[in-house]
């Protein structure tokens, strides 16, 4: 086989067919296996740009496997945000109801919270959660917690700098 001008060029011709295979016993979705495939050497052009080497790989199907699992955690995740958004949207009245445009901005939207939300310790996003979307006090939510409410006014702390740095400011 010639040689190719660039490592992932090799990485690819070698494992694209068995990563995709891979992928559609996980999803079990052709499509999408052949999309996320795509995107895995996506991630790994992106990583190499940053200063990784895809040359160092010693094990390059189970590193492939690796950052194609979080890309179908991600994809499941984003689907269970679409679908909780389309039952949202579904109880709503016609005339409120957001114009594709908008429900593609607003998924989008969601998406990107969660994942920012996903980067949290778990008890600062619960807290965060319980009082941006139930309205509960800090000693409501310390009952919930099993903390004081001094450490849940911590947790608040953490998540709305998290938030702030992030671009995101809470109500």
């Amino acid at each position: 086989m010639p040689a190719t001008a660039h490592p992932i060029a090799d990485l690819y011709a070698e494992h694209h067919r068995w990563l995709r295979s891979w992928l559609r016993q996980k999803l079990g979705c052709s499509d999408h296996a052949a999309d996320l495939a795509q995107d895995t050497f996506v991630r790994l052009l992106t990583q190499e740009q940053r200063g990784t080497p895809v040359e160092a790989l010693r094990q390059p199907q189970a590193y492939l496997a690796t950052v194609a699992h979080g890309l179908v955690v991600n994809h499941w995740r984003r689907l269970e945000i679409e679908r909780a958004w389309l039952e949202t949207l579904s109880s709503q009245p016609e005339p409120l109801a957001p114009s594709p445009e908008e429900r593609t901005l607003l998924l989008e939207a969601l998406c990107e919270l969660d994942a920012l939300l996903d980067r949290l310790n778990p008890k600062a996003r619960s807290a965060f959660l319980m009082a941006q979307l139930e309205g509960l006090s800090y000693i409501e939510i310390a009952g919930h917690l099993g903390v004081s409410e001094r450490m849940v006014k911590k947790y608040m702390a953490q998540a709305m700098l998290h938030c702030l740095q992030s671009g995101l400011a809470p109500a």
